[in-house]
């Protein structure tokens, strides 16, 4: 069956909901934690409680939403339901979050932070989904995903610029771009809603059938490429949250040029730009799991030169940032594109799609690997007496350093072991989208609870016995 490719103009309008998304991110990590403790007066320690509390709302929310947007049923379309469902709600809390008036409590900070990463879920989950479900061909799905994520590094970056662009000064800059964001939001995301709806089609269902809860868990379980790669990109995700965690503290405190901090989030975030065409050339002539072990080892053999680097040395880590953020883009790429193909494994064992619960578990991954960066970063920071701002000792500076970059190089040395030998290739994905082209039209509406296509396990269906069975990684 030949290749569907899609024309630039239908992807750039797939991909145009995530500028906006991402453009959240900036202010909803970095600006609005300090001014809701500082200048709103809530402190430091109630901001961070309810902040957790608000991202642990998404333990819940993602398999909701993965399992809901599965089984719709609308005319409208499964994937296009949820996206326009999620707006308005993106919208209303985004103003209300990013744009306080007058004095506001805990509450107000929980509930328009549930609010916001609620919409935020209905949106992106779905929006990741239906990529992963517009192709059925390895190489396309990178392609799909390329575009998506770029337009993510693109929001980044604008979020980025947005305090120079204004000539904002350091003492005004946070409440002011959060609210220009909310604005900036509240305008473009509808449009680029609108583009999405108008010029993206909506994924054909391969497979219509229904398990109960219990069954459909325990084929995830089952599915053992899926283990290798949620779990090599957890390491991995751990990797990457490290030195994003600690930048601000490494380039303040190290290279002792905290001025220089936003430009070289500019030069990273836009060498991972750069970068995507290479990694899509690569990923079609090595297979994604290859390009993305190129990328890792990338990163380890620039990252173990970094603590190196002290007090002046900007310019050497513009270069590491440079160097860097060229694997960035592979690490948003690829493994997201490879996903896609996990989930047909699923769709043929268990005769039903479910792209939405595999991308919550994605999703729920994501957000552990930078919870575990946060909780693993700080108390070793702080064991080694490291203070922010204050004259650390040698041995405090070092570790900031390791924990930045040597400890990265160690998790994704992990990562990079359990890809290897990973089974999923171009031509065994095609095997397993030509079983599925040929079932599509003989599968029917209801399948006895429990109950699975009877079309041979995840080890016959990549036709690669080791390392691909029950067994596996």
């Amino acid at each position: 069956m030949p290749a569907e490719t899609y024309p630039r103009s239908t992807l750039l309008a797939y991909a145009a909901p995530a500028l906006p998304l991402a453009a959240l991110t900036l202010p909803v990590y970095i600006y609005l934690p300090t001014v809701y403790a500082n200048q709103l007066g809530l402190g430091l320690t109630l901001v961070g409680t309810v902040l957790l509390l608000a991202r642990l709302w998404d333990v819940v929310s993602d398999p909701v939403v993965g399992v809901l947007s599965d089984a719709t049923r609308w005319r409208l379309g499964r994937r296009r339901t949820w996206v326009l469902a999620g707006t308005p709600l993106v919208m209303l809390a985004v103003w209300f979050l990013l744009a306080p008036a007058g004095d506001v409590g805990p509450g107000y900070l929980l509930g328009w932070s549930l609010a916001l990463y609620l919409g935020w879920t209905m949106m992106i989950l779905p929006l990741t989904a239906w990529g992963a479900e517009l192709s059925g061909d390895y190489h396309e799905r990178t392609r799909i995903t390329a575009f998506r994520e770029g337009a993510v590094l693109t929001g980044t970056l604008l979020a980025l610029a947005l305090p120079a662009a204004l000539g904002l000064t350091a003492a005004e800059e946070g409440r002011a771009a959060m609210r220009t964001v909310a604005l900036a939001v509240i305008v473009l995301l509808p449009l680029c809603v609108g583009l999405l709806i108008a010029f993206t089609p909506e994924p054909r269902v391969v497979a219509r059938g229904r398990l109960d809860p219990r069954s459909g868990a325990a084929l995830i379980a089952r599915n053992a490429p899926f283990r290798r790669l949620i779990v090599a990109y957890l390491i991995n995700g751990v990797a990457n949250g490290l030195p994003a965690t600690l930048f601000l503290l490494y380039v303040g405190n190290v290279l002792q040029a905290g001025q220089w901090a936003g430009a070289l989030l500019v030069v990273y975030f836009g060498s991972g730009i750069a970068a995507v065409p290479l990694w899509l050339s690569l990923s079609r002539r090595m297979g994604k799991h290859r390009a993305w072990i190129a990328a890792m080892v990338w990163a380890c053999a620039v990252f173990v030169w970094v603590p190196l680097l002290g007090a002046g040395d900007v310019w050497w880590f513009v270069a590491v940032c440079v160097l860097t953020g060229l694997s960035l883009g592979a690490d948003l790429v690829l493994p997201s594109a490879m996903q896609a193909d996990v989930v047909d494994l699923d769709t043929l064992e268990s005769g039903t799609q479910r792209t939405g619960v595999y991308f919550a578990l994605w999703g729920m991954a994501t957000k552990l690997a930078l919870a575990l960066a946060v909780g693993l970063a700080f108390p070793l920071l702080d064991l080694a007496g490291f203070q922010d701002g204050a004259d650390n000792s040698a041995f405090a500076l070092f570790a900031l350093a390791a924990l930045y970059a040597l400890v990265p190089v160690i998790f994704k040395s992990i990562a990079i072991v359990l890809m290897h030998g990973y089974p999923i290739t171009a031509a065994s994905q095609a095997g397993v989208r030509e079983r599925l082209e040929a079932g599509a039209g003989q599968e029917s509406e209801e399948v006895m609870p429990g109950a699975t296509r009877g079309h041979g396990n995840f080890g016959d269906a990549v036709g690669v016995g080791r390392g691909v069975n029950a067994d596996g990684v």
